[in-house]
């Protein structure tokens, strides 16, 4: 199975939330997924807040081939999970 590290919108109408999942690469948005990673909240006051993330278990995820979307991609740079590649 091939899998992706995305988004999935878990926020009501003009509140968006988010949850980092892992989730085969042909299911929708929305779907199904495999296992949760952390939240995104882009409207969070503080960097701090904006992400929550289970760093081990995203590192085990990446290193078992799953490879996130380019959002998640950002995202995992800033917790310190991806080196970034501008280093």
């Amino acid at each position: 199975m091939a899998t992706r590290i995305r988004l999935r919108r878990v926020g009501r109408k003009g509140l968006p939330l988010y949850r980092i999942v892992v989730t085969d690469r042909q299911a929708p948005r929305d779907g199904r997924f495999v296992a949760t990673l952390g939240t995104y909240d882009p409207r969070a006051k503080q960097a701090a807040e904006k992400v929550t993330l289970d760093a081990e278990q995203a590192r085990a995820w990446l290193a078992k081939g799953a490879t996130p979307t380019d959002t998640v991609r950002s995202l995992l740079e800033r917790a310190g999970v991806l080196a970034s590649a501008k280093a």
